[in-house]
């Protein structure tokens, strides 16, 4: 161990050793409060028994006090973690659509034979309240996509996620995705389709049967994308409207979407 790193550890260990010396300094001073208070009291009331009556009635109360704080701070602490767990998920999550989520959506737009009501149903602008982004999301829910392979090209997609391939992986391997299934289950999807790509050698005369499968994958990343991008706009308007203004005239359903402000 270098000389610099056994100085850190002592500086940690005097550290510890003080915090554990005030902590008893401040435990003996309160009781030495509390008695100097019973005394007191004593010499100013007398009336001993009525003393040592309220301080067992207080003594008796303490479990339950103490019981009662300590679940409050409890929850106080864990709602606190999790706000804070929430706000890196989401920080996240916008990494996500920055830097792939966004251009993949437009990519797998491509594979739409009729993208015309799917993109009007997500044309989302800056007056868009809770109920327009609930109506969207439940047309999601209750419109199969239609997704066909053959319609754009696939060794254009293939090329596009090998090249976040390893971004993609970071995030798979970050722990605070644990807290959002759902988000989670989008990168399996997108890395489940990036997997299939990758292992075909060629992606020209594919049969039919394997065309329909490759079909089934787009489609389950196209919509778990669309949900995904959905929540986290409707994030941005609540808690970042300026990063809302440019995420709405970046629209990749919005053919005509422009980061000018026109």
């Amino acid at each position: 161990m270098s000389k610099s790193a056994r100085r850190t550890d002592s500086y940690i260990e005097a550290f510890m050793k003080n915090i554990t010396l005030h902590s008893r300094y401040a435990v003996l001073l309160l009781l030495i409060i509390s008695l100097l208070s019973y005394a007191i009291e004593y010499l100013i009331f007398g009336h001993a028994p009525d003393i040592a009556a309220g301080f067992l009635g207080n003594f008796a109360f303490l479990p339950i006090y103490v019981l009662f704080v300590t679940l409050v701070i409890e929850r106080v602490i864990r709602e606190r973690e999790r706000s804070v767990i929430r706000q890196k998920l989401n920080m996240v999550i916008g990494l996500f659509y920055s830097e792939l989520g966004t251009d993949l959506i437009r990519n797998l737009g491509g594979f739409l034979p009729n993208p015309e009501e799917l993109t009007r149903k997500f044309k989302v602008t800056v007056y868009w309240s809770n109920r327009d982004f609930k109506d969207a999301a439940e047309f999601l829910k209750g419109h199969e996509l239609k997704v066909e392979s053959r319609r754009s090209d696939l060794a254009s997609l293939r090329e596009y996620l090998m090249e976040k391939k390893r971004f993609l992986l970071g995030l798979l391997e970050n722990p605070n995705l644990l807290e959002h299934d759902e988000f989670t289950d989008l990168l399996w999807a997108v890395s489940h389709l990036m997997q299939e790509l990758e292992a075909r050698k060629s992606l020209s005369g594919l049969p039919d049967t394997d065309m329909n499968h490759l079909s089934g994958d787009i489609q389950r990343a196209f919509s778990y994308l669309l949900r995904e991008w959905l929540v986290y706009m409707q994030h941005l308007k609540s808690d970042y409207p300026y990063l809302y203004s440019l995420a709405v005239r970046m629209n990749p359903m919005d053919p005509e979407a422009r980061p000018e402000v026109i």
